[in-house]
């Protein structure tokens, strides 16, 4: 795949002039080849050609595109961007070891691509059905010079979610930043039709899974690491057709709140992401029934879903020495809907 575009800005230039948290929004990346930059003299960093963001990626309708659970992007039309060929770092992780769960597609993808260009080496979980998937990002963690890590298995096994972290802890040389993303996702419109196998299922997946990661992971951390879990917009907004997935992202939002209080005096920070709708393998392989596909991210007031690369930066903020001082938070980013 291209790499980056040596012409587009740092982010460390960018973040030079602003603070935190505008950062995190100045940061979302789009496509290098788009950037419309313009040479400056030496030493002076190139002027950046603002764009309108509503038309910063596709939008619906989408076609019909079924798959089966757990999806892969590859399959996926139009294609996500997880910043494969946007995503230009500034050495923000240099040096760091990150665990991230569902890293194969989607937004784990993304900061799995944004950590490795910042410097981080990288070890990836994900189911074996995700192994084409998964091959892409290793590719593209060793490219960058990055040590690489596979870790497939089904972490809704709590004897997997112990091994996936010893491994990873073992092949990296130590864990600096724990990445709980993974999750399950399945539209159910009514209750009656709701299993307990698939209730079961997803709080496996989006419950108990980050619980069994982190407490493992918890011996190998020290200060100055950083924990952040995926949440989601449906903690705050939940859906009618989401009542299990809701459920559990509103458990992860309680679980960066409470175990940052615990673990602040031990010097390592947790916090939560809250996406909106963000175009990924989760959709078409029944996060989504495909009629609701086709609309997807249409009534944000973008008009449009996000991109994984979209909210990368937001991972990379939340690991970097730059959120010394942030834990506890849940930082949303939803084309302008839902909360926080």
């Amino acid at each position: 795949m291209d790499r980056n575009n040596d012409a587009a800005p740092s982010r460390r230039q960018i973040m030079g002039s602003m603070t935190a948290g505008a950062a995190a929004a100045a940061l979302v990346a789009a496509p290098a080849e788009a950037q419309g930059t313009s040479p400056q003299a030496s030493g002076t960093p190139p002027l950046v050609t603002p764009r309108d963001p509503r038309a910063e990626y596709p939008r619906p309708p989408f076609e019909r595109q079924p798959q089966e659970w757990p999806g892969l992007a590859g399959r996926m039309n139009p294609r996500p961007d997880h910043g494969e060929t946007s995503y230009r770092g500034s050495g923000r992780l240099a040096g760091r070891k990150a665990l991230i769960t569902g890293g194969d597609s989607g937004i784990g993808r993304a900061a799995a691509i944004a950590y490795a260009r910042e410097g981080a080496d990288v070890a990836i979980g994900y189911l074996p059905q995700e192994q084409p998937d998964a091959d892409e990002v290793l590719d593209l963690i060793r490219k960058e010079g990055r040590k690489a890590v596979a870790l497939p298995g089904d972490i809704r096994e709590e004897a997997f979610c112990r091994q996936m972290v010893e491994t990873a802890v073992r092949e990296l040389g130590g864990l600096d930043i724990l990445v709980n993303n993974a999750g399950r996702q399945h539209t159910i419109p009514a209750l009656a039709d709701l299993t307990t196998e698939f209730f079961d299922w997803t709080f496996k997946t989006n419950v108990y899974a980050p619980f069994w990661i982190t407490k493992a992971a918890l011996p190998h951390l020290r200060p100055g690491a950083s924990i952040i879990i995926t949440a989601s917009v449906q903690a705050y907004e939940p859906s009618a057709a989401l009542f299990d997935y809701a459920q559990t992202k509103a458990c992860n939002v309680a679980f960066a709140k409470s175990l940052a209080k615990q673990l602040a005096e031990k010097g390592i920070r947790v916090n939560a992401v809250a996406p909106g709708p963000y175009w990924t393998a989760l959709q078409p392989s029944g996060g989504q029934t495909q009629e609701m596909l086709t609309k997807f991210g249409g009534d944000t007031p973008m008009g449009r879903p996000g991109q994984p690369v979209e909210i990368a930066p937001t991972y990379v903020l939340l690991a970097s020495q730059e959120s010394s001082f942030t834990t506890g938070q849940v930082l949303g980013a939803s084309g302008g809907s839902g909360n926080p």
